[in-house]
Parts: structure tokens; C-alpha cells; sequence
């Protein structure tokens, strides 16, 4: 069975995109909305898990077109987003899916963290998709001085409202692995993601002008004859399940930035 999504993974993510049911609003203003999956539970028991968050946001001077092209490009990127330590495309699956690297810079004293995942794109006439998760590259094991994170399932649905106007929903479930508490992670994911998507929003009302003096016709991900990358059999992959990695305990830390924070 292949790892690379076919036809139903994309509607399954489209779906969770744009569905209401079961979701909590954890903030809503200024054309933004953070909510928030509600738990399932076992038993009564609610079962604590990593939140899936989705980030809704009206956008009323920049094109679906143009949003899609800064998620996209890997140059532009390294201009725009401060969280970044690291970021290289490995190898493309196919015309529409490839493998790469990313790490990011966390706040003094967490560790600074990475992944490794499958990406995946498709272009209608009314939309725009990309989503990844987490995989095994024998190549890009876990490295000692980062601890390795786990996208369960990350990605963006861009829909024109206008010819320079879209929606743009960002849905994440991630896992930042090492022990800190889930409720850190879950605070954290909330006040952070309308801080990025105000970011992602700023990228894509600069990115018209940049990409003119940027090789402006190479946009690999919508002509894929561009694409240099080397091709890798989607074989060598395998899903990177978030218990088969060691949890690094950081959670006294955690301990430690809260008692400064309340002192």
C-alpha cells in the first residue's frame, strides 16, 4: 500500500478544513479565528492528547494564488519566518509530493526541535491544498542536539474569495514530542497560531514584489518539469508514529520557566 495520499486523504482534509461540528473557538478577532478539536473521550474519561488546531483567516489583499506560493517556496521562506533553523527539500514522490526537512528555533531552555515530512499538494479551480505528516528517512535520523517532532497531520486550505482576497485555513496536529505537559503544548499552540498566521499574512502582501527579482518564473511546485530534486521510490518511507521516538524529559525545565514567570 502506498504512503503517498490519494483522492480521499485530500477530501478527508478538506473535510476537517471546513467542518464545524466538534470544534471549540478559542479566539476570534480582526478577520481571525483559533478553534480548538474537542476530546474525545474513553469511558468518561477525556483522553489527553495533543489538541488539532485550526487557524481561519479572512484575507482581504493578498490572492489564494499568492498565499499558496509563499507556503510553497523554500527560498522565500528563509526571508520571513524567525522560527527557523533549517529547512531543504530531500526529494520529490511524485508531480505532486516530495519529502524535506524542517527545525525550528523554541524559547530558552526547551530544546530546539525538527521533523522529517511527506508534503503533499493539489490546485483546482476553486482551491488550493497542502498538507503533510511526519515519516521515517533512513538518511535523517533523530539528531542529538534536537529532539524529533511529530506532524500527525499539518497543512492549509486556500480558497479564492475574489481576485485578491481568500480564506486561509492552516489545520496542525503536531506533536513536539520530549516530555513537556500537553497542556503547555495545547496553551501554546493557541497563542502562537495568530501570531504565525499574522506572519504567513505579512509574507504574502510582500511576496508579489520579492518573487519579481527572484527568479520569478521558477515556481516548481506548479510546473513540476521545473523540479530538480532527485526522485525517490515512496517505498524507502514509512509513517513516523510519534511512540516510537525517546521523550526527552524537559518538563522541570518547564517547571523552572514557570516559577520565574509567576515570580
Amino acid at each position: 500500500m502506498s504512503i503517498l495520499p490519494d483522492e480521499a486523504d485530500f477530501a478527508d482534509f478538506r473535510k476537517q478544513c471546513l467542518s464545524t461540528d466538534n470544534w471549540s473557538s478559542k479566539y476570534d478577532k480582526n478577520g481571525m479565528q483559533v478553534l480548538v478539536e474537542a476530546s474525545p473521550t474513553n469511558k468518561g474519561n477525556p483522553v489527553p492528547k495533543v489538541h488539532k488546531i485550526k487557524c481561519k483567516m479572512t484575507i482581504n489583499d493578498v490572492s489564494a494564488a499568492t498565499m499558496y506560493d509563499v507556503i510553497h517556496d523554500g527560498q522565500y521562506r528563509k526571508t520571513w519566518d524567525p522560527a527557523m533553523l533549517d529547512s531543504f527539500d530531500i526529494a520529490r514522490l511524485s508531480a505532486n509530493a516530495d519529502v524535506g526537512y524542517y527545525s525550528w528555533i523554541c524559547p530558552q531552555p526547551i530544546k530546539n526541535r525538527d521533523v522529517v515530512t511527506l508534503r503533499s499538494w493539489q490546485v483546482t479551480e476553486d482551491e488550493y491544498i497542502i498538507f503533510n505528516f511526519s515519516v521515517k528517512h533512513l538518511k535523517y535520523p533523530p539528531r542529538k542536539n534536537l529532539v524529533r517532532a511529530i506532524s500527525i497531520l499539518t497543512g492549509y486550505l486556500i480558497k479564492p474569495t475574489g481576485p485578491n482576497s481568500c480564506t486561509f485555513i492552516y489545520l496542525s496536529q503536531a506533536d513536539p514530542k520530549g516530555s513537556l505537559p500537553k497542556w503547555v503544548v495545547n496553551q501554546a499552540s493557541q497563542v502562537l497560531a495568530p501570531r504565525v498566521m499574522k506572519c504567513v499574512h505579512q509574507a504574502g502582501q510582500m511576496y508579489p514584489e520579492w518573487k519579481q527579482k527572484n527568479s520569478p518564473d521558477q515556481k516548481p511546485w506548479l510546473y513540476p518539469e521545473q523540479n530538480i530534486l532527485p526522485m525517490m521510490d515512496p517505498g524507502e518511507l514509512s509513517i513516523q508514529r510519534a511512540d516510537s521516538l525517546e521523550n526527552m524529559d524537559e518538563s522541570s525545565k518547564v517547571a523552572a520557566v514557570d516559577n520565574q514567570d509567576s515570580s
